[in-house]
């Protein structure tokens, strides 16, 4: 298939690039250009601002995908300004489980759903993440009726290249004996892993998954066992306190857990999340 991916030169975009190619796909990258990438001759490229229409324009206007997948709308205007120039069989959206707002212990796909959901027209700096992804998948089902899509819903993503620092954070504040303040250290997470996100992005590109859809790590897990885990590993013991910096999986409700049956059903196989984090936390202890 002829794709284009907006995005995907950094973190899970990486492997999910990989995949496409070893795939036999034709792979074309959009990207503003600032970020070298290690695909060479596999890939095309096209340079273009996400945030300028006029950019978006000269790049796609009168060009047709078999497939696209947006790695980079975090808004109702991102996902207008790419479908307003560029044609395409299966439109991809990555987004995000912050647009539930109520979650618990299997939190499946039809606990948001964008079709009934008030559209509004906006930037991603005009509200909260959460929200912003929530007017993406709006704009995307409201205002592309007849555009056949899938909207990816992911938790936080954790792995040896991420770039936030978020499960690295822990790491870093028990082997520094610094104080942390974790608001709820049983509250139950999802999390998925980046190679397995990267992976499941190009698999929804290939199959028939239609509509939203989760994608995590199975099984899932506390902030208590995060920490467990690296006290062990470690020999340290972490300095836990209401004065301490905040935590980064602070927030969560008590359970935060994606029902994953969909993706399952497809054929898709996510490892464990207990397996996928300890991995990258091992990853960090062997570079500090």
């Amino acid at each position: 298939m002829n794709i284009l991916v907006a995005g995907g030169t950094r973190f899970f975009g990486i492997p999910m690039i990989h995949r496409l190619i070893e795939s036999g796909h034709a792979v074309t990258v959009a990207t503003r250009g600032r970020t070298p990438d290690g695909f060479g001759d596999k890939i095309k490229r096209l340079c273009l601002d996400r945030n300028n229409e006029e950019s978006i324009a000269a790049a796609l206007d009168g060009r047709s995908f078999d497939v696209v997948i947006d790695k980079i709308a975090y808004s109702s205007n991102d996902v207008r300004r790419l479908l307003d120039h560029v044609e395409c069989g299966k439109y991809v959206l990555m987004s995000s489980a912050a647009v539930y707002e109520h979650t618990g212990l299997c939190t499946s796909e039809d606990c948001f759903e964008p079709a009934d959901y008030p559209l509004r027209w906006c930037e991603r700096a005009d509200c909260g993440y959460g929200e912003a992804k929530r007017q993406a998948e709006c704009a995307l089902v409201q205002a592309y009726p007849g555009q056949k899509y899938t909207v990816v819903r992911y938790p936080v993503v954790v792995g040896r290249n991420d770039y936030t620092g978020r499960l690295r954070f822990y790491v870093e504040k028990i082997l520094a004996g610094e104080p942390m303040y974790i608001d709820d250290p049983d509250s139950r997470i999802s999390l998925i892993d980046e190679a397995g996100a990267g992976e499941f992005m190009a698999y929804v590109a290939e199959c028939d998954i239609c509509g939203p859809v989760n994608g995590c790590c199975g099984g899932d897990i506390s902030p208590a066992e995060i920490v467990r885990y690296i006290e062990e590993r470690t020999g340290r013991k972490a300095v836990l306190s209401d004065s301490g910096e905040a935590a980064p999986y602070n927030g969560y409700p008590a359970f935060a857990v994606l029902d994953t049956s969909k993706a399952r059903s497809a054929g898709f196989v996510f490892c464990d999340v207990k397996e996928a984090v300890y991995r990258a936390i091992d990853s960090y202890l062997a570079e500090l």
